[in-house]
């Protein structure tokens, strides 16, 4: 590992799950040495990696001297548990418990649906045309975010973001949905609208775009 990044990342560009590390890694003022796994080269099927990860999913998170974290919100709880300031979870109990359900509605209920491994399946044995599947994908977005923003715009724990006036992990889980169903037309989440205009204003989440990392089209 180099002696100037405190983690070494293995990722890709564009997937959501990695977007979340890379934002937690800013909020907590940490570095991690980047290792690119090219999804769109299958290259997370190669017996090297998936010694890593078995799941031949990324990211994962390796700190010398450990073996492999895998799982995003398993490696943000650890990120916050390790290095607690500034918390992306908040001190009570009722209150974390909230943030973590908003955050598994959104990392665990429809991310999974929108991963390349299953897009393979589905433009395979699914016999999905190109369209089918970007219907897939906007039937999901619309319909968790949807569900999001209910929660979101009637409970009493929403602030200027998803609990309160401070970034959480829930925050983070939004950002990385909302940065790819904001491609995508969905009405009626003027809530979330507000929250992640609040969030990408702020430094830590604007670095973590995807489209600023390596192998983003743009770079």
């Amino acid at each position: 590992m180099s002696k100037y990044a405190d983690f070494v990342l293995y990722a890709f560009w564009r997937t959501a799950s990695t977007h979340r590390v890379r934002i937690a890694l800013n909020f907590k003022g940490l570095t991690a040495q980047e290792r690119f796994v090219d999804l769109d080269k299958n290259e997370q099927r190669n017996p090297d990696f998936l010694a890593i990860n078995s799941l031949g999913a990324v990211p994962a998170l390796i700190e010398e001297g450990y073996p492999p974290l895998t799982q995003s919100l398993a490696i943000l709880e650890f990120l916050d548990e390790k290095f607690p300031n500034p918390p992306l979870l908040p001190s009570d109990l009722h209150g974390r418990a909230r943030v973590r359900s908003i955050a598994a509605m959104l990392a665990t209920d429809v991310n999974p649906l929108l991963t390349p491994r299953i897009k393979k399946y589905l433009t395979s044995a699914g016999g999905f045309d190109e369209t089918a599947w970007q219907e897939w994908q906007i039937h999901w977005l619309t319909f968790n975010l949807q569900a999001v923003e209910r929660r979101l715009a009637t409970e009493s724990e929403t602030g200027r973001f998803c609990h309160g006036d401070a970034p959480t992990i829930a925050d983070i889980c939004l950002v990385s949905l909302a940065t790819k169903a904001f491609d995508i037309k969905i009405e009626g989440i003027p809530v979330i609208e507000r929250i992640v205009k609040n969030c990408v204003a702020l430094d830590e989440f604007a670095r973590a775009h995807p489209f600023l990392q390596e192998g983003a089209p743009l770079n």
